[in-house]
């Protein structure tokens, strides 16, 4: 049986500035609830389908330079068995209710098929040369995975600082508020409250 109250391993990699220590799940039935910025447990036997909320993977390396994987939302699998990096965590990006699932034992091939197939999405992405380009190409990525209809076109709902963002298309978060400012300019987008972004359509 899996103890979900146990905090990872010490000798586990940490970013300190990325992930607070420790995690703080409240226990409700077989589901989770976690606040923003806690860390879920990742273990190769354990797989989490997030019910509400939205995460983050990322890895790091020995410099503590960040690299978003991915960013997860209501329906997706996602957790240690999905990857082979080491260090490898998963941040609430938002407060998250969760629930726990054993792997292999529960890992449906249409939620292992869709992971594939946003992580191969994300990829190219990052592989656009220009980055004014990177960056409009992901927040169209992120409109059509977690948005809601606007008159003018579509809300981001993932609410993503520029620090993310940058992690996220490989650039600085100077080039990212650079290039958002632009953007905004050009009439692509507007930036509202709390970091939420209105990608015009």
């Amino acid at each position: 049986m899996i103890n979900l109250l146990t905090p990872p391993s010490s000798s586990t990699i940490q970013a300190p500035h990325v992930l607070r220590s420790g995690m703080s799940p409240m226990q409700r039935v077989n589901e989770y609830v976690f606040r923003r910025r806690d860390s879920l447990l990742s273990r190769p036997d354990l797989l989490w389908k997030i019910e509400s909320g939205f995460v983050r993977s990322l890895t790091w390396n020995e410099n503590g330079d960040v690299a978003t994987l991915g960013i997860w939302g209501e329906g997706d699998l996602v957790g240690q068995p999905f990857s082979t990096l080491q260090p490898y965590q998963i941040e609430c990006l938002t407060p998250v209710n969760a629930i726990a699932l054993t792997f292999p034992r529960y890992c449906p091939p249409e939620a292992l098929l869709r992971y594939i197939q946003q992580t191969e999405k994300l990829l190219s992405i990052t592989h656009t040369k220009q980055s004014r380009d990177r960056v409009l190409k992901l927040l169209e990525w992120l409109a059509n995975r977690f948005s809601h209809d606007h008159p003018s076109g579509r809300v981001i709902t993932v609410r993503l600082t520029h620090q993310t963002l940058s992690e996220l298309t490989g650039t600085t978060r100077v080039t990212v508020t650079r290039l958002l400012s632009e953007l905004e300019k050009q009439g692509k987008i507007t930036r509202l409250r709390r970091h939420q972004i209105l990608l015009h359509t």
